[in-house]
């Protein structure tokens, strides 16, 4: 079968068996679109369908694009791998885990090798003092949430160990201060206007050409709560908040916060595949797109660079992404992925949760993808 015939019988399966309830995938291939698809429904309930201009809450889709800001600060000499965290943000100095101050570099939170954690709500704090992650609603400035965190030790010496965590929301908030505005305005200045982004932010004021979220549940996945608990991989549990997308006065999550397209994501893969395309430097993306944790692992086969993971053994990560290609994805259910060796920039968003992150999903559209 062509690449068009495997995607769609992927998308059709999972709509089929309402694994899902819409979704936009789009492939590009050395500068080329092989594939564009909408189909489903962004709004179940209401009628409405799925429009490849639909808007998506991006979850930890929002990380690469704070990541390629600080990349690029960092070649306009703003920033500095090795700069420490607490130079660039006085309020932010939690001790490392033998009590004493830990020096948190650029570096280690683009990696998340910095000591942090997503593991936000394990009793460590009152409960009045509890930090929030970028999914739930608040009112909360940054350094009010994660000037929180001065009490509590890290849960490792920084750059000793891997583990996914509200690295990139502290690194969203150094670009802000670095950039002398909000986290948008930085995340704007260097990558969204460069790229022609214009759908893409912290505030969605346009609801009707957003996507309702929904949560995966028998015998279909049902609307999401106001908040939602849903049970992830790894003992995870996400706390969802939909209406986060309207408040203008949460913090703007580096780690989760934005929406948008998944053209606007497909925009920011393409710069990185024509090597940065006046945004970067070449040099800045092919160290982007490297393992930069060294012996250090997300998982067996599988390293990580300042963008996303990075698949070194597709085989012992059991994965149908080519070796090399690097990769993420937003949990509210969405993945994206770019392969060097063929060129592919691929996007696959859906409102549906954990499915379309962490369910089968995914793994079916790389799958047809990459014919593997």
């Amino acid at each position: 079968m062509e690449l068009s015939q495997r995607v769609d019988a992927a998308v059709d399966r999972a709509l089929s068996q309402a694994r899902i309830v819409g979704t936009v995938v789009i492939v590009w291939r050395n500068g080329v679109p092989v594939y564009e698809r909408a189909a489903g429904f962004a709004d179940r309930e209401a009628g409405r369908a799925v429009a490849l201009d639909t808007v998506f809450r991006f979850a930890s889709v929002t990380k690469p694009f704070v990541a390629a800001t600080a990349l690029a600060m960092i070649d306009h000499d703003r920033l500095s791998l090795a700069g420490r965290v607490s130079d660039y943000l006085d309020w932010f100095h939690p001790p490392g885990p033998d009590g004493r101050m830990a020096d948190i570099t650029i570096r280690q939170l683009l990696t998340h090798t910095a000591g942090l954690t997503y593991k936000l709500d394990t009793g460590d704090l009152p409960e009045h003092e509890a930090v929030t992650a970028g999914l739930e609603n608040t009112e909360m400035t940054l350094e009010e949430n994660f000037s929180k965190l001065n009490t509590v030790p890290l849960s490792y010496k920084p750059g000793t160990a891997w583990e996914y965590s509200i690295a990139i929301d502290i690194l969203g908030a150094v670009v802000a201060q670095v950039h002398g505005g909000t986290v948008e305005e930085a995340i704007r200045a260097y990558i969204l206007e460069p790229l022609g982004i214009r759908d893409t932010g912290f505030v969605v004021d346009d609801p009707a050409r957003l996507a309702v979220p929904y949560v995966n549940d028998t015998p279909e996945p049902r609307p999401m709560g106001e908040p939602e608990r849903v049970a992830g991989p790894y003992d995870n549990v996400y706390c969802f908040s939909p209406a986060r997308i309207f408040n203008r006065h949460a913090f703007q999550s580096g780690g989760g916060g934005m929406a948008g397209t998944a053209g606007d994501v497909i925009r920011l893969l393409e710069m990185i595949r024509k090597g940065g395309d006046g945004v970067l430097k070449p040099e800045t993306v092919a160290a982007a797109i490297a393992n930069q944790i060294g012996r250090l692992n997300v998982r067996p086969g599988v390293k990580f660079g300042f963008l996303g993971a990075v698949t070194e053994d597709a085989a012992l990560d059991n994965s149908p992404l080519p070796d090399g290609t690097v990769s993420w994805g937003g949990v509210y259910g969405n993945r994206w992925c770019y392969d060097p060796a063929s060129g592919t920039v691929a996007v696959a968003m859906t409102n549906t949760a954990p499915e379309g992150c962490d369910g089968a999903y995914p793994f079916e559209i790389w799958q047809a993808i990459f014919d593997r």
